[in-house]
């Protein structure tokens, strides 16, 4: 995402709600479509009593899928979102962030 399509999608502190770009959130939904497809696909082979090794190395490309939705919507949050927010003076977005950083990385 170019620092241009940023300009164009803000986050508000009192609505809590997300605005991103059309072309961001068809990214975002498009990778989410093909990682759903995964998890059918694992769903499949576990069906059909596949090999373990064979499933958890599905699960583990979904996971990473699943790494790098989480790193765009961060990327896009710390440079929309919290930067607005720090700059309204709000600095409880911090701790926010670093507690939703700990969920992440689990």
């Amino acid at each position: 995402m170019t620092n241009e399509s940023m300009t164009h999608e803000s986050c508000s502190t009192h609505e809590r709600k997300s605005h991103h770009s059309d072309k961001t959130k068809q990214n975002l939904i498009s990778r989410l479509n093909r990682i759903e497809g995964q998890i059918r696909g694992v769903k499949g082979l576990i069906e059909k009593d596949t090999y373990c090794d064979d499933v958890l190395n599905q699960i583990s490309s979904i996971q990473a899928a699943l790494n790098g939705v989480g790193k765009l919507l961060l990327e896009h949050h710390m440079k929309s979102c919290v930067v607005e927010r720090i700059q309204e003076g709000d600095q409880e977005v911090i701790a926010e962030l670093l507690a939703t950083m700990n969920k992440l990385m689990k």
